[in-house]
């Protein structure tokens, strides 16, 4: 029983320990005089992703890669039809130029590059893995990905949070390592937790990160995107949906893999189906929607009673 409260607690703790963490490295990068477009898109953007990395470096340390694996195309399946879904339902998305034009391709690109990195038998090897060198490119990509973001200032310049807080260095620093220990001590909890549960309820560990965990370590966009729709400004969320995406591909898998290889089970093809039907799906709206550049309700709907199908498949067939 103390397990279970361990697990669930540990996503309230790696939550708020990744808030603190971003809190505290923000107000160092006021004070440092960084601008807040660079602290925006780095230490904010990666606060998004933070819950989903801790966890996976934890359950490749472990050894755990189905874990590791499943909570990154979890929370891509979430990001993309729930998260996107749900907000267009709240207020119809009217998606910004740089989504159009170069977020919604990179997302598709990263999914696809995963694609072919893990499918290693189409290329005459023997198992299927997202190996270290295949980690190393992923954090390639990523390096590429920060470039790009940094190279397009006037597009990414509206986009960035202008409330950063300025807090003294004395409680910068305990909010960075409060942070920390929100995270180290969380990851861990809910790792430990999940092994547990798949072995309880005899479900496989990518299962557990497909569903539960990745559930839990998007309630952040989620909430995020609701507050969005609520106050009308609603491209903020796709941004953001499709910006985790990205960063939990390039970053966190990438991380995840050259930490430990990652035993790829082809029956995961099919959530790498699911997220290419999803995005390009997104892209045909997008473009040749009834409201060009607009996610409407209806659309809205089939997002997320896509996820709710996918919810109830993954966990009952």
């Amino acid at each position: 029983m103390s397990t279970y409260i361990l697990f669930f607690l540990g996503f309230v703790i790696l939550i708020y320990g990744a808030k603190l963490l971003v809190d505290g490295a923000s107000s160092i990068g006021v004070k440092a005089g960084l601008p807040q477009l660079i602290i925006g898109l780095s230490i904010v953007a990666l606060g998004t992703s933070l819950p989903e990395l801790v966890i996976n470096v934890f359950a490749s340390l472990k050894g755990n890669t189905g874990l590791a694996i499943g909570n990154v195309l979890g929370s891509n399946i979430m990001n993309t039809l729930f998260i996107v879904g749900i907000t267009a339902i709240i207020y119809p998305i009217k998606v910004s130029s740089s989504v159009c034009k170069r977020d919604s391709w990179i997302n598709l690109i990263a999914i696809l590059l995963v694609a072919v990195l893990a499918n290693d038998t189409l290329f005459g090897n023997s198992n299927n893995s997202i190996n270290t060198i295949d980690g190393i490119i992923l954090l390639i990509f990523f390096i590429l990905l920060l470039y790009i973001l940094f190279s397009n200032k006037s597009d990414n310049s509206k986009n960035v949070e202008s409330d950063i807080k300025n807090y003294s260095y004395i409680k910068s620093v305990f909010l960075i390592i409060a942070g920390s220990c929100g995270l180290f001590f969380g990851g861990r909890w809910i790792v430990d937790g999940a092994l547990i549960i798949s072995q309880d309820f005899g479900v496989s560990e990518s299962t557990i990160g497909l569903t539960l965990i990745a559930v839990a370590t998007s309630l952040p966009e989620l909430v995020t995107s609701v507050v969005a729709a609520l106050k009308k400004n609603t491209d903020i969320a796709i941004g953001n949906a499709l910006g985790s995406n990205i960063f939990n591909i390039f970053l966190v898998l990438g991380t995840s893999a050259t930490i430990s290889p990652i035993a790829f089970d082809s029956n995961l093809n099919i959530e790498i189906g699911i997220l290419i039907i999803s995005s390009l799906f997104l892209m045909v709206v997008i473009r040749f929607g009834g409201r060009k550049r607009t996610i409407t309700r209806f659309e809205g709907v089939l997002l997320a009673s896509g996820y709710v199908v996918f919810l109830v498949w993954s966990i009952f067939l």
